[in-house]
């Protein structure tokens, strides 16, 4: 058969596959482009649609669009006149090519979606929408509104990305002012986890984080000397608490010394990089210090008013610049030009990244001060300066690290993000719970919270149920204001607090490879570390009902007590929804409770509801005081009673925690599987897979506890072995001897 004939009779079924067009033409065919309106199918859930008035699209990144790779092609067309249908596995969209911009009458979507399809026109209003982030949570004590999110029960969402400056080699650059519409249309019915995929897919991946950040931090606005920072450091190890990231505020750098610039809360003070040497009169050897200490620092930035006369930097920066020294002249600070911020870069943070530094803490308030970019009326500094601080912190092939508040669509690929300055109030807390869970619906899966509030904050009790919240979030976190009545070290809270805030720390460093492991998922498969029930189970209405619990990866649920409890043990109360399909654990008491059901659950102040999957391995770690750095030579496995004959399983994920190695498959996998029988129980560890990490142990010791279940007999790689009953925490306990990671054990117990 000719081609004439081949294409004739195809045209006259009006139907075309990706694959016939490619076939026939011999060039890609998505994006689709009919008349002045261009499709670009992303995945099945996800379709960008661009309208120019002279046909001329937008190929360049935004600040949101930063993949333009990813094309879906398995997909169809049909065409009718001058309407046509655009067919996924998740969706169908019908345009009429009637010369027009989108509009009701040429524009519509049905997604594909049991029991029932929906129907979407444009400028519908998205009124089901499951919440998403705020940028900051300053001066906030209490509920407030919630920036839309991704994730509706509508099953679509609209992002608007038109308008917007483009990226050209990196850079901002206006868009083609004929470009006039720019929207991305998410139909995913209820597949949440395939939305947040998608999001992903066109905004750029969520980033592995160097591990320590997900560790214990240290954090108060005060002037603290040399000296006062060792004391803290020391606290740590003498009340037997885990340190991990030390950070530094405004005291770090000169602040009197400022006369001028533009101000921030009726200070010249805000900004600065040159060492305050009359608190600490030699920095690097500090730095030093704490490095071979196995800590990671971070600075306070403000760098609204860049670089001025009284800093040791000027000179050198204003050359560099070609800027003229006379009666000492500034320049403004300059987010939009790229000589500027090169310059910036390097007489600003180098010289301190140089002695120790790891990352920066970009604490940007100040947009009431400069709204926008110079030059580009469209941009916040925020977005931008987070882009290009991360960037930054790219150097020398280092995995990315910023800490700073939420910018909007596309900061899932700057984080960790730094809340802001709350107000200490139990309203508060309870706001933050649902407040952080729901952020996770726009891609912001990692909080770095004022643990305890930023603002006041004087209640023992509140500080010790705010820090069991901190116990299931992406970093634990304290900070307050300057006060020198307010410090959040746990050891200064009385005993009972101590002793509560203890558990609370030891507990987050043993949990540290499971929380590795879900933020490993949460980078691989786009699925936050922190999320609302309804992520996971979408057809249970009683998963969009109590916003006050979370899942915290996928074995873990919390639901933090966010109210005074009473007695001597302060017992508080929380309800607590308990998925079906499951058996759950208090991991605290062991008590157990049925899936299926909703109870009110209490916990004194020693404890905090937070419950297990029963039959699945939980990872964890002995104690360890830098949690996040700590060699894994023992694995402790935690498995609780599961479903009979049921196998389940987890993967431990593991890298060195700080460099890009993991991107050239550097890294390993060891597959757990536990299954629970009648009157015995089967632990299968296999050999580990991957290329292995720099730093990696040849070999580990495995613990294996086995809660509400006392052994008669233990076989481990079938040779009997030593075993003990734990009657403190009702639990078998099994220590093999060092075993080389290459090598598969199997353990199984008999009652």
């Amino acid at each position: 058969m000719k081609k004439a004939q081949l294409i004739k009779i195809i045209l006259s079924t009006c139907i075309f596959s990706l694959a016939t067009l490619t076939l026939l033409f011999g060039q890609q065919t998505n994006p689709i482009v009919l008349g002045k309106a261009r499709f670009t199918i992303i995945t099945p859930e996800l379709v960008r649609m661009e309208y120019a008035t002279d046909a001329k699209f937008v190929d360049e990144p935004t600040l949101f669009a930063n993949n333009r790779k990813t094309f879906f092609n398995n997909f169809e067309i049909d065409k009718k006149e001058n309407r046509y249908t655009i067919s996924t596995s998740r969706m169908k969209i019908y345009f009429t090519d009637d010369g027009y911009p989108f509009s009701q009458k040429n524009i519509s979507i049905t997604v594909l979606n049991k029991p029932k399809n929906i129907d979407w026109l444009i400028y519908m209003k998205d009124d089901a929408n499951l919440g998403g982030a705020l940028s900051t949570l300053d001066e906030v004590e209490g509920e407030v509104p919630l920036e839309q999110g991704l994730l509706s029960k509508n099953g679509w969402h609209v992002i608007d990305d038109g308008q917007k400056e483009i990226l050209v080699n990196g850079w901002l650059s206006p868009r083609p002012v004929n470009h006039i519409r720019d929207l991305y249309f998410f139909g995913y019915g209820q597949n949440y986890k395939a939305a947040l995929k998608s999001l992903t897919a066109i905004s750029g991946e969520v980033p592995m984080n160097r591990k320590y950040v997900h560790g214990s931090w240290y954090c108060r606005w005060w002037n603290y000397t040399d000296n006062d920072y060792r004391e803290i450091v020391n606290g740590y190890k003498a009340h037997g608490f885990p340190l991990d990231v030390l950070v530094m505020d405004m005291g770090w750098h000169t602040q009197k010394e400022a006369l001028k610039g533009m101000a921030h809360a009726g200070s010249y003070g805000w900004t600065g990089y040159t060492w305050n040497k009359k608190l600490i009169p030699n920095p690097s050897i500090l730095l030093k210090e704490f490095k071979d200490d196995g800590l990671h620092i971070t600075l306070n930035d403000h760098p609204h008013d860049g670089i001025r006369p009284h800093e040791e930097q000027y000179a050198p920066f204003m050359k560099a610049m070609g800027a003229d020294t006379t009666n000492q002249n500034t320049l403004l600070f300059n987010a939009g030009d790229k000589k500027y911020m090169d310059n910036f870069f390097k007489y600003a943070l180098q010289p301190s990244e140089k002695i120790g530094v790891d990352f920066w803490w970009l604490d940007w308030q100040q947009d009431y001060v400069m709204p926008f970019v110079l030059g580009y009326p469209n941009v916040k500094h925020l977005p931008w300066l987070n882009y290009l601080y991360f960037k930054h912190s790219q150097a020398d092939d280092k995995r990315g690290l910023l800490f700073s508040r939420w910018a909007g669509w596309g900061s899932q690929r700057t984080p960790i993000q730094f809340s802001g300055d709350a107000v200490a109030s139990w309203d508060m807390l309870k706001f933050e719970i649902p407040f952080t869970s729901k952020s996770s619906n726009s891609g912001c899966f990692f909080w770095a919270h004022d643990i305890g509030g930023f603002y006041g904050g004087r209640d023992a009790e509140l500080y010790v149920r705010w820090s069991q919240f901190g116990l299931t979030n992406s970093s634990l976190r304290i900070h307050s204001v300057s006060d020198e009545n307010l410090d959040r070290r746990p050891w200064l809270w009385g005993k009972q607090a101590e002793d509560a805030l203890r558990i609370v720390y030891r507990l987050r460093s043993q949990l540290m490879p499971y929380i590795y492991t879900s933020v490993w998922q949460s980078h691989k498969e786009s699925v936050p570390l922190i999320r609302g029930m309804y992520i996971d189970y979408p057809e249970n209405k009683e998963a969009y009902i109590n916003d006050q619990q979370y899942l915290f990866g996928d074995l873990l649920l919390a639901a933090p007590i966010v109210s005074p409890g009473k007695g001597e043990k302060l017992v508080g109360i929380q309800k607590v929804w308990f998925p079906d399909g499951d058996v759950w654990f208090n991991i605290f008491n062991n008590e157990k409770f049925e899936g299926g059901q909703t109870k009110e659950v209490s916990s004194d102040i020693y404890q905090t509801p937070l419950f297990v999957k029963g039959g699945y391995p939980l990872l964890m770690q002995p104690y360890k005081e830098r949690m996040a750095s700590a060699t894994l030579d023992t694995l402790v496995i935690k498995c609780y009673p599961g479903i009979i004959n049921k196998q389940q399983t987890y993967t431990l994920y593991e890298d060195d925690g700080i460099s890009n190695e993991y991107k050239n498959d550097m890294q390993s996998f060891t597959k757990l599987g536990y299954t629970q029988k009648s009157n015995a129980a089967l632990v299968n560890i296999s050999a580990v897979e991957g290329k292995g990490y720099t730093g990696q142990p040849k070999s580990r010791v495995y613990v294996l506890q086995l809660p509400l279940q006392k052994a008669k007999n233990v076989l481990v790689n079938n040779k009997k072995a030593q075993f003990k009953y734990d009657d403190k925490t009702n639990s078998t306990i099994i220590i093999t001897n060092a075993v080389s990671i290459g090598k598969a054990v199997t353990i199984e117990t008999e009652w």
